[in-house]
């Protein structure tokens, strides 16, 4: 049985004017097309549940958003993928009905989301991304090759080494505390020391 929740109940009704229609038309929707959905409310606003997240919807100011949780593993990916760029859902920035898609698609699309989870289809787990390099500024380049067992060191660290020792001098909040650190770093880069040697398992 479908299972309504007062708390978006509550939501519609504190949307701004031109929100409330479209809310209530997408609710009834999503309703219709899968009988056995639930309501909640997370991250503040309406989500449906059926077998676990598959679609939720949110209003703002002056535009409205409704989007899919396996969009990108739906037929019109694409196209779904286009909309989110104008805005937080997969239908663009909804302003009036007629931003809306034809309640047939509407339909459609929501009862290919809702069989998604009811088939257990899960999202392929994101792609670890490479920490990004910091550029180190040019003082501390200039104090570290001043050492060569320092400079030496600092050459073969990897990405993410060089980052813990340049954000550790950069984000200092005084310049007595700056070149202090940047002082202690090359004293340790010329031992072959990481910036956390003192907590590494020996």
């Amino acid at each position: 049985m479908a299972k309504k929740d007062p708390r978006v109940d509550a939501y519609i009704a504190k949307a701004a004017p031109f929100a409330k229609p479209i809310l209530a038309h997408l609710r009834e929707l999503v309703h219709k097309a899968c009988p056995n959905v639930e309501e909640t409310i997370k991250w503040s606003f309406p989500c449906f549940d059926y077998k676990g997240a598959f679609c939720s919807m949110a209003s703002f100011k002056q535009h409205m958003s409704f989007g899919f949780w396996k969009a990108s593993l739906m037929k019109d990916a694409g196209l779904l993928k286009d909309n989110q760029e104008e805005g937080m859902g997969h239908l663009g920035k909804i302003t009036s009905m007629k931003d809306l898609p034809s309640d047939k698609i509407m339909i459609g699309y929501i009862k290919e989301a809702a069989m998604l989870n009811e088939k257990g289809i899960k999202l392929p787990p994101k792609k670890k991304t490479r920490s990004e390099e910091v550029i180190p500024p040019d003082y501390f380049l200039k104090a570290v090759k001043k050492n060569k067992d320092a400079w030496s060191t600092y050459q073969n660290f990897s990405p993410s080494c060089k980052k813990e020792y340049i954000m550790w001098v950069t984000e200092a909040k005084t310049d007595e505390t700056r070149n202090k650190r940047l002082e202690t770093t090359v004293e340790w880069m010329a031992e072959g020391k990481q910036r956390n040697w003192k907590y590494m398992k020996k």
